[in-house]
Parts: C-alpha cells; sequence; structure tokens
C-alpha cells in the first residue's frame, strides 16, 4: 500500500455572524462515509503555506481574498486517512478569514471539493452535531480563534496526530 505524503493549508473561513463554512466530502469505496472539513488543500510546489490557503478559498469559494485578510496559523495537525482507495500522511495548518456579508452572497461554491455540499456552521452546531467533523472537537476549538486569542509570536495549538480510518465518527 503506497502512502502520499501530502502538506496543506486549511483555511477557518468565519461570516460576520462568526459561522464557519464547511464543506462535505464522501468516499465513494466506503458506503455512509461522510464528513465535514474546512475549505483548503495541497500545497502545490513552489508555493507556500498562506499562498496555497488563498489559492484554495479562490478555487472552492470564487473568492479573491488578499494576504492581508488571512490570518496567523492558529492550529496545525497531523493525520493518516484514506479515500477513494488512496492512502495519506497529511500536515495540515489552519489559517482564520473573515468574509463580509456581500462577499458570502457573490460566492460560489460549487466545485468538486463541495459536489456534496456545505454548510455555514455555528459553534453550537459544531459542539451539539452527529456528523463527523474534521477536525475533531471544532466546537470546542473555535472560541478562542474567533476571540483572537492565537496572536503570534505564540505558537499554533498542535491539535495532534490522528489515524481517520480508526476514529470515524461524530464530532
Amino acid at each position: 500500500m503506497a502512502i502520499r505524503k501530502r502538506c496543506t493549508s486549511r483555511v477557518l473561513l468565519f461570516d460576520e455572524h462568526d459561522r464557519l463554512l464547511l464543506l462535505c466530502g464522501r468516499d465513494p469505496r466506503r458506503a455512509g462515509a461522510r464528513w465535514w472539513f474546512t475549505v483548503g488543500g495541497g500545497v502545490e510546489a513552489g508555493e507556500d503555506y498562506a499562498g496555497a490557503a488563498l489559492r484554495e478559498v479562490r478555487e472552492e469559494t470564487a473568492l479573491e481574498l488578499p494576504a492581508a485578510r488571512l490570518g496567523p496559523v492558529v492550529w496545525t495537525r497531523k493525520t493518516l486517512f484514506s479515500v477513494d482507495g488512496r492512502h495519506y500522511d497529511q500536515y495540515e495548518e489552519y489559517r482564520r478569514a473573515r468574509v463580509t456579508a456581500a462577499e458570502v452572497s457573490g460566492m460560489r461554491v460549487d466545485t468538486e471539493e463541495a459536489r456534496y455540499g456545505h454548510h455555514w456552521w455555528t459553534v453550537d452546531e459544531l459542539r451539539t452535531t452527529s456528523e463527523t467533523v474534521r477536525p475533531r472537537r471544532m466546537g470546542r476549538l473555535l472560541p478562542p480563534v474567533l476571540a483572537g486569542a492565537t496572536p503570534l509570536p505564540r505558537p499554533p495549538l498542535h491539535l495532534g496526530d490522528f489515524d481517520e480510518d480508526q476514529d470515524f465518527g461524530p464530532g
């Protein structure tokens, strides 16, 4: 079994009501396997993490965010997972960004990554959902991020190392 190493840049994209945009994913090879995840994706050759974050926001939402709107890294995470028969060993960095109501109304979240849906989640919804959300415990992790309690130079919070295939469930 070949494992692909992958570095990703993820964005905690909030609207004016402190709701977080999550996209829905599914694994076509596992019946019922469905999860919610943040905007973002792989860092391409010659690209830095912030540049990848901005590109992914553009590709997944059609929003052109200026670099100044992208916050510092607030979380990191390492995860093993498989989807569609491919296995990944993935490092993730999470940054925050906020969008206006006008930007939300002009968004097009109709990309391949969001083909199974998207939703703007409140912190309370994330705390109580029975859906699978990645990273886990998002409802408990978000309040300090929303309050701006993670400014630099404090190092980002490392959420841990996970095997998503062994830990598939609510949260």
